[in-house]
């Protein structure tokens, strides 16, 4: 089993949604918006997965995430767009 594996055994399953946000550049503020949690919380479980993976900081947890095929890219809808306007000939 890889180190990466045994990594994400250790984590918790609020740990890995919490993580699983971090690659998509999510602020504590909108993870905890889209967790039901407080930014104060967010805040506790990433300094928790800091020490639990030797990470300093969370870019380095963003490429852990990303290594470890934790990410929530594409779990939230995309602002709505609008098509370009059909071409009239003219």
């Amino acid at each position: 089993m890889s180190h990466d594996t045994l990594l994400q055994h250790s984590f918790t399953p609020r740990e890995r949604e919490i993580l699983a946000h971090l690659p998509d550049g999510a602020t504590y503020q909108a993870i905890a918006r889209r967790l039901g949690l407080s930014p104060h919380t967010v805040d506790t479980y990433i300094r928790r997965l800091r020490g639990k993976t030797g990470t300093t900081n969370r870019t380095q947890l963003a490429v852990l995430a990303t290594r470890l095929g934790l990410s929530s890219y594409g779990a939230h809808p995309a602002p709505a767009t609008v098509a370009p306007a059909p071409a009239t000939g003219l």
